[in-house]
């Protein structure tokens, strides 16, 4: 990987698969929706979804 490179940001799955009533997934946060697009999402998209995994997570243990 060279320096211009962007690293390639990993599926944050922790293989704990269900869906809350929200449709969200209580193992990685991520919407139903963004599962299933996660694949074809490009990286600056990936990002903004963690970004939202992050305050879901936060928020799941308030």
């Amino acid at each position: 990987m060279t320096e211009n490179e962007v690293k390639p940001i990993a599926s944050p799955c922790v293989s704990i698969c269900a869906l809350d009533d929200a449709d969200i997934c209580v193992g990685c946060h991520r919407s139903g929706q963004e599962i299933a697009g996660w694949g074809a999402k490009s990286e600056a998209e990936k990002a903004e979804i963690m970004v939202k995994v992050r305050e879901r997570e936060k928020s799941a243990y308030i």
